[in-house]
């Protein structure tokens, strides 16, 4: 929690799978005075506000509801995961299309009320759709952040962890990219207190492979994946409320970044209070800067298709 008097508020707009449990991950933390709950399906955004109401007796103390775009005019950090599924038969760029579709009109209904907090996005395809909604909103590219390869490093030093068996927070090991198939591992700058990782290429390549297609794996076996981004959205919300200056795998614009400019990327960034503070650029080996150039033109290619 922040020191200051002013009531730190939270909202997430769309409490589907990932927004309600990023919602209630808060909650239990208790990263906010006040959580805000925001849906096309009021009567679900109300359901979960009562349903988090009912625990408040074992937390902190919490004010929960379910809201409208007005309660944005206090926020801190608008958390948005809204967004369209996939028809039976429907293009990727259609799809895209339908969802910066919403995207805009949830921009439009945030910037009525709210013109100094940060907005927090997890919609996929996440660094598209932050792309858009920074453009759309005028704001500074500081405060319009994407969650980024926050979760795919996060599952890449898990995965690292199992093989080494150690701790997978005293591996420091990046993912970076798009967040998605064309994401790309940081190999040459992994390591463990400083010192090289003892991997064969085979191990990476199965530890690399698990990672990139972790969505997969889970959505095949439950259908959906809520848990770790939402443990991820609120590592980022704990950063800003707590100006920590903590860095995190989130997208950015970048600009003149190994050449690329001009596109949402998840690449290292200090995040504070004013949301992304700095862009560390880095060392990459050539084969790294090719793959993540190859990452950005991809994402260039599909924001042209549809712009």
């Amino acid at each position: 929690m922040t020191s200051n008097s002013k009531k730190t508020r939270i909202v997430v707009v769309g409490v589907g799978a990932v927004g309600s449990t990023t919602a209630y991950t808060l909650l239990l933390r208790h990263r906010m005075d006040e959580l805000v709950l925001i849906d096309a399906n009021k009567e679900k955004a109300v359901g979960d506000a009562l349903d988090m109401n009912h625990g408040l007796p074992f937390l902190s103390k919490t004010k929960v509801w379910a809201g409208d775009y007005s309660d944005c005019a206090e926020a801190d950090i608008v958390i948005i995961t809204a967004g369209a599924a996939q028809k039976q038969g429907e293009s990727r760029v259609d799809l895209l299309k339908r969802n910066i579709a919403i995207f805009e009109s949830i921009t439009d209904e945030v910037l009525k009320y709210n013109k100094d907090g940060i907005i927090l996005i997890a919609s996929n395809p996440v660094d598209i759709m932050s792309y858009f909604t920074w453009r759309k909103s005028g704001w500074p590219v500081n405060r319009v952040i994407g969650s980024g390869t926050l979760l795919d490093s996060s599952r890449f030093r898990y995965l690292i962890g199992e093989k080494l068996q150690v701790d997978p927070r005293s591996i420091h090991a990046h993912i970076i990219g798009e967040h998605g198939d064309s994401e790309l591992p940081v190999w040459s700058l992994a390591n463990i207190a400083g010192t090289t990782l003892e991997l064969s290429e085979q191990d990476k390549e199965e530890i690399f492979t698990n990672t990139r297609d972790a969505a997969y794996q889970i959505i095949n076996a439950k259908g959906a994946t809520f848990y770790a981004i939402a443990l991820a959205l609120d590592r980022i919300c704990t950063a800003i409320l707590r100006n920590e200056a903590a860095v995190l795998n989130v997208s950015t614009l970048l600009q003149d970044y190994h050449g690329i400019s001009d596109v949402y990327l998840g690449v290292p960034c200090i995040v504070d209070r004013n949301g992304i503070r700095e862009v560390l650029k880095l060392n990459l080996s050539d084969e790294e800067e090719e793959k993540l150039r190859a990452s950005a033109n991809k994402l260039k290619d599909l924001i042209k298709s549809i712009s």
